[in-house]
């Protein structure tokens, strides 16, 4: 029995997600051995995602898979989990989440560089958000000043890992921290210790 679609794994999870108060990030579906299935279902909230939450949703999630039955005898590793701190910023949703934290940015081509040599490329820590366009706050701790951006001009903002503190005097003008989220440069984990720690639930349909 072939594997169910990326897609029709993300209209079973939808509404279990939603309810729990997150965001369905993406799910993918790989091959993880001649008879087994992982599927990766990645979650966001607007504070910060509590051990036992993700766990509650995980259960829930192999439930609605099994009484689905898409995946009929084929045995399926479930593994639930948040993004890691270095994901892209792609929606509105991202941009606030991230508010506070430094990014690297990549300009259009052609658009016009906030940054003063002019580069299409530089580090920012993310300011307050508008329809349009997003404060970034440049010059690090020694001569932070903000400015806007349209949304329109960046092509990439990837969140960077910092292990350091961030400057009082930049996370004012960023006008702080997004709400739930832990301060810049605390508790920073890379993404390979964050895999190790996530707690898989495996579920196989008779």
């Amino acid at each position: 029995m072939p594997m169910p679609t990326e897609e029709r794994v993300s209209q079973l999870v939808a509404e279990l997600v939603e309810r729990r108060g997150f965001d369905l990030e993406g799910v993918a579906i790989s091959a993880a051995g001649t008879e087994h299935a992982k599927v990766k279902v990645t979650v966001d909230s607007d504070g910060s995602s509590s051990l036992d939450a993700v766990a509650d949703l995980s259960s829930d999630i192999s439930e609605a898979l099994d009484e689905a039955g898409d995946f009929g005898e084929t045995a399926y590793l479930l593994e639930v989990t948040t993004p890691g701190i270095d994901r892209p910023l792609t929606l509105p949703r991202h941009w606030l989440r991230a508010q506070g934290r430094k990014v690297k940015i990549v300009l259009r081509p052609g658009a016009e560089s906030p940054e003063e040599k002019g580069k299409s490329t530089f580090e920012a820590r993310v300011g307050v958000l508008s329809e349009t366009e997003v404060a970034l706050v440049l010059g690090g701790k020694r001569k932070p000043h903000r400015v806007t951006v349209p949304l329109a001009d960046i092509q990439s903002a990837v969140v960077q890992v910092e292990f350091n503190p961030a400057g009082a005097a930049e996370l004012e003008l960023a006008g702080g921290v997004a709400p739930g989220r832990p301060q810049p440069g605390a508790q920073e984990v890379s993404a390979e210790e964050e895999e190790a720690s996530d707690s898989p639930t495996e579920g196989i349909v008779e």
